[in-house]
């Protein structure tokens, strides 16, 4: 059964960093694309980062380019988001998922089965 259990959200001033985690299982990571989405109130999900669990590589939207990072630590079963230089247009729910192959590629919600609980980012001063 795959788990995911994200974590590190909060409230952060304009410029800020903020890094998610998200914990799951050494089966999980082997097996699954993991991916970062978002919604903000009133707008629909949308992919952020994600992962490939063959090779390491990653996709960004580009809003986010040059300013987030997703990395995976295998020793910790887990799946990070560094957020740097934040915005107002940052703040949102953020939710890891895991998806199958090619996945990530694309970074689509709908490519993700299986979902965290989500954790709330919110940018303001």
């Amino acid at each position: 059964q795959v788990q995911l259990v994200e974590s590190g959200g909060g409230l952060v001033q304009p410029g800020g960093s903020l890094r998610l985690s998200c914990a799951t299982s050494r089966a999980t990571l082997e097996r699954y694309n993991i991916g970062w989405f978002r919604q903000a109130p009133g707008k629909e999900r949308e992919g952020v980062s994600c992962i490939s669990f063959s090779d390491g590589a990653t996709r960004y939207r580009d809003s986010v380019k040059g300013r987030f990072t997703i990395s995976r630590d295998n020793a910790k079963n887990t799946v990070y988001l560094q957020m740097n230089s934040l915005k107002p247009e940052d703040t949102g729910v953020y939710y890891c998922a895991a998806g199958g192959w090619g996945a990530w590629s694309r970074c689509l919600p709908k490519d993700f089965g299986t979902w965290g609980q989500g954790t709330q980012v919110t940018i303001s001063s």
